[in-house]
């Protein structure tokens, strides 16, 4: 899966639009006349197209396949997240790379703020108690600038309203398919996010994601219609870049491998 999301990266993200060349108006010679010209008439036509610069970055990658210009988002330590509630030091558990939620410790935030960004996240749902079902099993959230739920749920065999189920734009966009693995595996979240712009208190253009959910789309460039309200329509509150933040719905859900690239 760390595999698909270099993949992911190389294609979504690296695509780079030609800029507009005096080329494209000029005029080329016919299939009748290139099929004349000498190899390298013909190399000098092409060439007239290519575009040299500007040339992308190179993109390496550790023994985690992390790529080189991305942010790590878990290390040895929490020092990336604070809490919500006191701006404190996260509560939640850390062992071996992977972070646990503590029941009841509250949300945490990233300390950076970011704009529109690449995010690779997994998670993992505890086993699953039986006498908790839909929106009350194995329940978490990734919020994009703190405002936009990208849902995270143990929907395994698990019915519940589908617009909250794993991989929803929570309570707006219903997921294309339920990709979601078996409780206890570890699941894949990729994750492209174009931050909605605002003029003063006027939004100009709103925000867009696309999510994969085990390498399977989820959410095709879907548009963001305003923050994901548990209760009543999405709302469009003015703002800039921010954290990211993971929700304490009161389960022990796990997270590993959190990183993003800045776009």
């Amino acid at each position: 899966m760390q595999q698909l999301s270099v993949l992911f990266s190389a294609a979504l993200v690296f695509s780079v639009v030609a800029p507009a060349s005096q080329a494209a108006t000029d005029t080329f010679p016919a299939a009748a006349e290139l099929a004349k010209m000498t190899d390298a008439e013909r190399h000098a036509q092409a060439a007239r197209t290519e575009v040299w610069t500007p040339v992308p970055a190179v993109v390496s990658f550790d023994q985690q396949n992390v790529p080189s210009d991305a942010i790590p988002l878990l290390g040895k330590d929490l020092s990336a997240w604070r809490a919500v509630k006191d701006g404190g030091p996260a509560q939640w558990q850390l062992k071996d790379g992977v972070m646990t939620v503590t029941p009841g410790s509250g949300d945490i935030r990233t300390v950076e703020n970011f704009c529109d960004i690449q995010l690779h996240l997994e998670w993992q749902s505890p086993p699953a108690d039986p006498a908790k079902t839909g929106q009350m099993r194995n329940n978490s959230g990734i919020f994009l600038q703190e405002k936009y739920e990208v849902q995270i749920l143990d929907s395994y065999q698990n019915p519940t309203y589908p617009n909250g189920q794993a991989g929803a734009v929570y309570k707006q966009t219903i997921p294309l398919v339920n990709a979601t693995k078996p409780t206890g595996q570890w699941q894949v979240y990729d994750i492209i996010y174009k931050a909605p712009r605002f003029d003063g208190s006027k939004r100009v253009s709103p925000g867009y994601v696309t999510v994969l959910h085990n390498g399977v789309l989820l959410q095709n460039h879907t548009e963001i219609l305003g923050t994901t309200e548990w209760i009543g329509p999405p709302q469009q509150q003015p703002h800039g870049c921010a954290p990211l933040k993971l929700q304490d719905h009161g389960d022990k859900v796990s997270f590993r491998n959190i990183w993003l690239r800045k776009l």
